[in-house]
């Protein structure tokens, strides 16, 4: 039986099937853990409620903590309250830099209200740090992501958008 740090640790090696340089738990998308008798109950926020990657990320956080000897694993999806890009850490959000994908900037609504945002145009660019980029498409290879190219370093990239 795992205890609940045990199993956050664990949690941490699991990578995002879409984005695999970051955890599931990196990316915010894991909520909760507890611990009872026959065994764990995880709970999950999926990034939105259509994301085809929901079942993958079931499955491989039910697989990496039976393997850790978690026993019994139940996932619970939580859709309320929806997650959101505020959830990403500083830390994933410089893996996700690292790994060609521009951040999100920017920052949800708190607390229900809907504030006007004014979203720049040009996003920077996570090869050579160039505010000057182009926005191509607004679906990149997932709708998440939105596909840019740099002006400067002339090469593609994609946005993770602020949800």
């Amino acid at each position: 039986m795992l205890s609940e740090p045990q199993a956050w640790q664990v949690l941490e090696g699991v990578p995002d099937p879409e984005i695999p340089v970051v955890s599931v738990v990196e990316l915010g998308i894991v909520r909760e853990i507890a611990c009872g008798d026959d065994g764990l109950r995880v709970v999950v926020t999926p990034t939105y409620s259509g994301c085809p990657a929901t079942e993958v990320i079931a499955e491989s956080i039910r697989a990496a903590l039976a393997a850790a000897g978690a026993g019994q694993v139940d996932i619970e999806t939580r859709l309320d309250p929806a997650w959101t890009s505020d959830w990403i850490g500083e830390a994933a959000r410089e893996k996700l830099r690292a790994y060609g994908i521009a951040p999100p900037s920017g920052t949800a609504a708190v607390g229900g209200a809907q504030p006007i945002r004014f979203v720049a145009k040009s996003q920077t660019c996570p090869h050579c740090g160039s505010t000057d980029t182009e926005r191509l498409s607004e679906f990149g290879s997932t709708a998440c992501k939105a596909l840019y190219r740099c002006r400067a370093c002339r090469e593609p990239f994609e946005y993770f958008k602020p949800i």
